[in-house]
C-alpha cells in the first residue's frame, strides 16, 4: 500500500469524523431536553430528571459480596475475638465507618487479598506464600484497630490537663458539673471533649451520671482518667464538692505533663546516639583518615 493510498484513507477518516461532529452539533435538541434546559435556569430546586440511574454492576453485586465476606468472616472470627475487637474499637472512639461487622468483613477480604498476593509473589513456593498471606490477613486488621486505639488513648491523655483546667474554671465560676462538662464539649475539640460529649449524650438519654462515668472509665486505658472518674463517682455518692477534687487533679495533671515532657527530653540524647554512631562517625573517619590513607598507599 503506497503513501498516496494511506493519505487518501486518512483524508476519508478525517472527513467522516468532521461530518459526524457537524451532524451531532447540528441535530436540534428534543422537546424534553429544551424543557430541562429552560427549567435548569431557574435554580437547582426546580424540576430535574428524576428517573433513577441504572444500577451499575458493582451496585448489583455489592449485597452479595457483603453477605459473602460477612459469613466467611464470622467463620474465621470467634466470639472472643469479636469482643476484643469491640473493646479495641471503644478505645479507638468507635469510628462510625468501621463497626465490628465491617472489621470482620475486612479480615476475610485481607485473607483472600494477601493469599493471592503471596501466591503471585512466590510462584516457586506457592503454598508458603499463601499460608503467609493468610496469616497476615488474619492479623493485620486487628493490629490496625489496636494501633488506632493506642494512638487515640495517647491523644486523650495529652488533652486531659486542658479539659481539667476548663472544668475547674467553669466550676469555680459557679457552674454545676454537668454545665461545666457541656461548656467543655462545646468549646474544645479532640478525643477528650468527644468523650465528654458522649458522656452528656448518655446522661440525656436517661443514664445516671455514675453509670455514664463508669462507662467512660471502661472506654479508656488512661490511668489518670480512671482515677478522675473514680474520684467523681465517690464525690457524687458521698455528696462531696467536686471543685476541690477537680482542682487537685488539674494540678496533678499539669505536674505529670511536665514530668513526661522532661522524660522525653532526657531520652533525646539516647535516641540520637545510634544515628550519630552509624551515620556521622563514618563520614568523619573518611574525611580525617582518608588523606592519610591515600598518602600511605602512594608511598608504599
Amino acid at each position: 500500500m503506497g503513501a498516496s493510498t494511506l493519505l487518501a484513507l486518512a483524508a476519508i477518516c478525517a472527513a467522516l469524523a468532521l461530518s459526524a461532529a457537524v451532524v451531532a452539533v447540528g441535530i436540534p435538541p428534543t422537546q424534553r431536553e429544551r424543557m430541562l434546559r429552560i427549567l435548569s435556569e431557574f435554580g437547582e430546586n426546580r424540576i430535574t430528571d428524576t428517573r433513577p440511574p441504572k444500577p451499575s454492576l458493582y451496585n448489583r453485586a455489592r449485597p452479595t459480596l457483603v453477605w459473602f465476606f460477612q459469613k466467611t468472616g464470622d467463620l474465621i472470627t470467634p466470639p472472643a475475638m469479636k469482643l476484643r475487637l469491640a473493646r479495641q474499637l471503644n478505645y479507638a472512639g468507635n469510628p462510625p465507618n468501621w463497626p465490628v461487622d465491617r472489621v470482620v468483613q475486612a479480615r476475610m477480604f485481607a485473607v483472600i487479598f494477601f493469599a493471592l498476593l503471596g501466591w503471585l509473589a512466590f510462584p516457586d513456593k506457592a503454598l508458603l506464600g499463601i499460608l503467609g498471606g493468610i496469616l497476615i490477613g488474619l492479623v493485620l486488621p486487628e493490629v490496625l484497630v489496636r494501633n488506632a486505639g493506642e494512638k487515640r488513648q495517647q491523644q486523650l491523655a495529652r488533652s486531659l490537663p486542658d479539659v481539667l483546667d476548663a472544668l475547674v474554671i467553669g466550676v469555680e465560676a459557679g457552674l454545676g458539673l454537668d454545665a461545666a462538662l457541656s461548656q467543655v464539649g462545646q468549646m474544645l475539640s479532640g478525643p477528650m471533649p468527644d468523650e465528654v460529649r458522649r458522656l452528656l449524650q448518655e446522661m440525656q438519654l436517661g443514664v445516671a451520671r455514675t453509670e455514664a462515668l463508669r462507662a467512660l472509665a471502661a472506654r479508656t486505658t488512661s490511668r489518670d482518667l480512671k482515677r478522675l472518674v473514680t474520684a467523681l463517682v465517690q464525690a457524687g455518692e458521698l455528696g462531696i464538692s467536686v471543685a476541690g477534687i477537680l482542682r487537685e487533679h488539674a494540678a496533678d495533671q499539669r505536674l505529670r505533663r511536665r514530668q513526661r515532657a522532661e522524660e522525653k527530653a532526657q531520652k533525646v540524647a539516647i535516641k540520637l546516639l545510634f544515628p550519630v554512631l552509624f551515620c556521622l562517625f563514618p563520614v568523619i573517619f573518611v574525611v580525617v583518615l582518608g588523606p592519610a590513607i591515600l598518602n600511605i598507599m602512594a608511598n608504599f
